[in-house]
Parts: C-alpha cells; sequence; structure tokens
C-alpha cells in the first residue's frame, strides 16, 4: 500500500494498524496524520510501547499515559483512584485519538489493560472506548517480554481481544526508505520471507572479522548480557583512572524492590570512570537527554554526579532519578533511586531495538530467540556499515507465529488497498472531524496551523539559542547552568558561539579576572596550535595553573 492510501483510511477515522518493513516510512505516515489532526482541533495522544520509541514520536510511553505502569491487570478500584486525579481525568475525557508506535512490544495483556482503562474513563463499552486506535510496528522485530512459559500467541498483542474488537484495517506500506534498493534491503527482504538464498549467506559471511582492527567508533550489539557486562567491564577496566561507585537506594516492600531491580535498566551498582562510555537509561525532555543518548564521562559535580558529554557536544549532569511502583492512592510501595546511566560500549539487541545506527559491530554467533538478527541487521542503512562477529542459523529465523501473521497482513492489506478508493475515501473525512471535536472551519484551521508553526518552532530552538534567552535576561554563569541542567562549562561554549552572533551584548559578568587573561593571551601568542586542538596547549603551556573553564572565558575576551 502507498502512503496516500494509508493517510487516507487514518483520516477516514477507522483503526488501523500500520506495518510493513524496517524504513518503509511508518513514523513518517504518523507524523503527517498527528499534523493534520492538530490543524483540525482533535486530541490526539501520542504514545509508543518502549521510551526511545516514544521520544521519536515526541510522546510517552503508553504505560505511562495510560496509568498501567508494569501492570497486565487494572482493577475498578485502582481505575477510580485515576478518576479522582483531575489531570488524569481530563486527558482521558479529551483523547479522541490514540496511537501506540513499536506495538509488537507491547503485551497482548497490556493492550488489553488500555482497553479496559479507556472504557473506563469513556463510560463506553466499544473498543477502547470508541476512539479511534491507531497500532504501528512491525511484528518480525523482537516479541514483548513475558514468563517463561509463555509462547508467541501468549505474548503478541494481535492475539489480544482488544485488538480483535476493534476491527483494525491493515495497512502494509511497501515502499522502502531507509535501506533504499541495497544488497541489506534483498537479506533483510529474505529473512521476512524464510527463505535464505547462497548469497545472502556469502554476503553476511563477507562481513564477519572475528578480531578487528577498530572498533571502537561503533556500536556494539550483542545477544546477551553477559557478553555486554564482559566487554563493559573490560573496557572501564582499560582505563587509567578512579572508579566510582554509585550504588542505588532502595525502600518498600522487598518483593517488589525486586520486581524494579528487574525492570529498571540502571544498575543496582554503578561503577563509572572518567571517558567511560555510558547511556541514559531514563528520559529528561526538560534537561534534554531521553533513554538512549549516548556520551562520555567528562568528570563529576561537587555533589558527586557524574558530567556527561553526549555525542552531539552536549553536557549533562546525571543527577539521580527515583523508579516507584504505586498503590492505587498513588503512594509509593517500593522505590529505587540510582544515577540513570548503564555502560554502553556494547548494548544488548533487545535495547537496540528501534535505533538506527551509522555503524555496528553485531555479534550474531549466539543468537537464542528468532528475530534477534533481522531486528540487529534492520538498525543499519547498508551493508558496508556492518562488521559481524559471527552468525548462526537462529539469527536468520523468524517467529512462525510472527510470519504466518505477516502474509495474512499483507492479504487483509491488499484487500482493503483494492476495497476502498482514495477519493472516495475523503468524503468520509469531514464526519469523522466533527464526531472528534475538530473543526473544519477555514479561519480556525489557518490558526491552528500558525499555532503549531509557532509551537515548532519553540521546540526546534537550539540549546545555543535558550541560552542566548537566559543570557540576554542577565543571568550568571551558574545560574544558567542550573536552569539548563548543564555544566558551567557547556555555558561557556554556548557563550562563545552566542558572542559570534550577538557581539554587541554585555558579557562583562562572565569575565575572568585580568590577571588571568594575561597569561592565557599571552600562551595564545606563543603557541603554534594543531588543527583542532587550542585548550589543551595552553592548559599544558601554563602547567595547569588556569582551569580549562576559565581559559575558555579569557578567550572570550581575546581578539
Amino acid at each position: 500500500m502507498q502512503q496516500s492510501k494509508a493517510l487516507a483510511i487514518l483520516k477516514s477515522g477507522r483503526n488501523v494498524f500500520l506495518t510493513g518493513s524496517a524504513g518503509a516510512g511508518k513514523t513518517y505516515v504518523l507524523n503527517q496524520y498527528i499534523k493534520y489532526l492538530k490543524q483540525h482541533g482533535i486530541a490526539v495522544a501520542t504514545t509508543a510501547s518502549t521510551g526511545i520509541a516514544a521520544t521519536h514520536m515526541n510522546g510517552q510511553t503508553i504505560h505511562s499515559w495510560a496509568g498501567i505502569g508494569i501492570k497486565d491487570y487494572v482493577s475498578d478500584r485502582y481505575l477510580a483512584s485515576l478518576r479522582d486525579k483531575k489531570y488524569f481525568r481530563d486527558k482521558m475525557d479529551k483523547v479522541k485519538v490514540l496511537i501506540i508506535d513499536e506495538i509488537s512490544m507491547l503485551h497482548r495483556n497490556q493492550l488489553d489493560a488500555v482497553d479496559y482503562v479507556l472504557k473506563f474513563f469513556k463510560q463506553n463499552d466499544e473498543p477502547f472506548g470508541g476512539i479511534q486506535v491507531i497500532f504501528s510496528g512491525d511484528f518480525f522485530q523482537l516479541p514483548p517480554i513475558g514468563e517463561e512459559w509463555e509462547e508467541s500467541r501468549d505474548k503478541f498483542c494481535f492475539m489480544s481481544d482488544a485488538w480483535v474488537q476493534s476491527k483494525v484495517h491493515i495497512c502494509y506500506l511497501t515502499e522502502q526508505y531507509r535501506q533504499t534498493n541495497n544488497e541489506l534491503n534483498g537479506i533483510l527482504n529474505e529473512i521476512r520471507s524464510g527463505v535464505i538464498s547462497d548469497r545472502t549467506i556469502q554476503l553476511l559471511e563477507s562481513r564477519i572479522e572475528y578480531f578487528p582492527d577498530e572498533i571502537d567508533s561503533q556500536t556494539r550489539l550483542y545477544t546477551h548480557n553477559l557478553d555486554v557486562d564482559r566487554i563493559n567491564k573490560g573496557q572501564l577496566y582499560n582505563i587509567d583512572s578512579t572508579t566510582k561507585v554509585f550504588e542505588a537506594k532502595v525502600a518498600g516492600n522487598p518483593a517488589l524492590v525486586e520486581v524494579l531491580k528487574k525492570s529498571v535498566l540502571a544498575e543496582e551498582n554503578l561503577e563509572l570512570k572518567i571517558g567511560a562510555k555510558v547511556m541514559f537509561v531514563r528520559n529528561n525532555f526538560d534537561v534534554g537527554f531521553v533513554n538512549g543518548t549516548l556520551g562520555h564521562v567528562t568528570g563529576y559535580t561537587d555533589k558527586d554526579e557524574p558530567i556527561i558529554k553526549s555525542l552531539d557536544g552536549e553536557f549533562y549532569i546525571a543527577k539521580p532519578e527515583t523508579w516507584a511502583i504505586e498503590d492505587e492512592g498513588g503512594k509509593a510501595l517500593a522505590s529505587f533511586t540510582q544515577v540513570p546511566l548503564r555502560l554502553a560500549w556494547a548494548i544488548t539487541i533487545h535495547k537496540s531495538q528501534g535505533m538506527t545506527l551509522d555503524s555496528a559491530f553485531i555479534d550474531l554467533s549466539k543468537a537464542f530467540e528468532k528475530g534477534q538478527g533481522y531486528v540487529a541487521l534492520s538498525r543499519l542503512r547498508d551493508l558496508n556499515s556492518l562488521t559481524l562477529h559471527g552468525l548462526n542459523q537462529t539469527a536468520l529465523e523468524i517467529d512462525a507465529l510472527a510470519m504466518k501473521a505477516d502474509r495474512r497482513f499483507q492479504e487483509l492489506s491488499n484487500m482493503i488497498d483494492d476495497k476502498l478508493d482514495e477519493k472516495e475515501l475523503q468524503d468520509s473525512w469531514a464526519s469523522f472531524i466533527r464526531y472528534s471535536g475538530g473543526t473544519l472551519d477555514k479561519k480556525q484551521i489557518a490558526k491552528n496551523i500558525e499555532k503549531n508553526k509557532n509551537s515548532d518552532k519553540v521546540k526546534k530552538k537550539s540549546t545555543v539559542e535558550i541560552t542566548l534567552e537566559y543570557v540576554k535576561e542577565g543571568l550568571s554563569l551558574e545560574e544558567i547552568a542550573e536552569k539548563r541542567g548543564l555544566t558551567s562549562s557547556a555555558i561557556v561554549d554556548h557563550i562563545s558561539k552566542i558572542k559570534e552572533i550577538e557581539p554587541d551584548l554585555d558579557y562583562t559578568q562572565y569575565k575572568p579576572s585580568d590577571k588571568i587573561i594575561d597569561m592565557v593571551r599571552l600562551a595564545y601568542s606563543e603557541i603554534e596550535f594543531e588543527e583542532n586542538k587550542v585548550l589543551k596547549p595552553i592548559y599544558d603551556y601554563l602547567n595547569g595553573e588556569i582551569s580549562y573553564e576559565d581559559i575558555k572565558k579569557a578567550l572570550l575576551f581575546i581578539d
């Protein structure tokens, strides 16, 4: 199905499962529909089954949005307590469209729980309380985490009562955008079909390097936590600096504390060194990092909080975060407080789901779950960016139920594609807008478009532009750093860029002493700098008497 037909079906108000291979443009279609809904004033909830996927959609996890947390069952008593919370009650009252991205990782019991929550708050026994639901994803990705005894049919959400009763229309996208028409795309299509050619085996084996010379710049993906921990601990050991240990603080019911320990990605005892490669395991949209943000430890604050420089050059302070299990009244029954980081030289394939990687070192020699190979390989754009450490038969296999379901999804999508005419679908758009409480008034739509444009501009402000506003307000370096949740050194970097754009602003309060400026000026005039290396030569020339931050501040005032 073409993207335009899928979008037309979405606009008609039908419940939809939007699917297709990795890179088929599912997120693009969803974003186009979200934009359309906002233009017409229709309240839409944008969610996903995982934190990383939710950030791609500028949304939140479905577990958080629906108030189910880690539960796969919700009681009327619990929902009554949620109804006492005005913000939750208002949210449920307003929502007319619910989007759940990466639906493949949502357990069938949890989808049934979301369905029950909406029926309760909407006081409507129609599926999902009568609102439009849109599921997006690909069941060739890894299945939901379940109990050891559970089989695929016990976990996949398309087997749930809620899915069946909602009568979703299947929109199977057939265009390809991530892997274009290259060798990797052909490999992925063969894995999806279940028929692997000798050519594919040869191509994959040509990417195997058992002892590669350089993989430091590549993300390493492994099937087992044991290998991930071995690589991460080995890399940490090789760093010649002092180890700091961060111990999690736990409280509450011991059994529930154990549940938290298993479900939280942060480690109970986290060992860090300056230079360690790390990954954030919690979203903090206000500060700017998300679950999956990669970086390196560059130092610690006065409170011993790790300072992280992300891959895009931003500095963040990793302050402790708390995970909790609450009762019906919102009281914490168990809590787990820890710095939201984990070592990230290596990560499991499971945690890579939803990422797009420029290059990767992948070990599929111990693949134990069908779909692991497909998930790992589909993180990449082309075969040249892949280094394989090994490969086994399981890595090239797909879950039998997922394959059977996918074939049926394709058949149903083709039937829907033939049955529904794109132009005729347009006749139903207006009635769905009215049903959802939206507007067809052209003036109001124009206002909404302008409002959304302004909102997008605010969202798209660069980190430097945000700092610029605080500089114009006359805030001190420390005040800006505190408000941004960044280091003062990072703010000085911002100010150096701002000074190029706004040279006439008053930067006096960021000026170090005349003595420091004179010393840095002398060093600057005496040194022949290597390309892109300015601070360290000055620091070394001055025998470490002046900090890097003061050197950067001094350079702001040296022509």
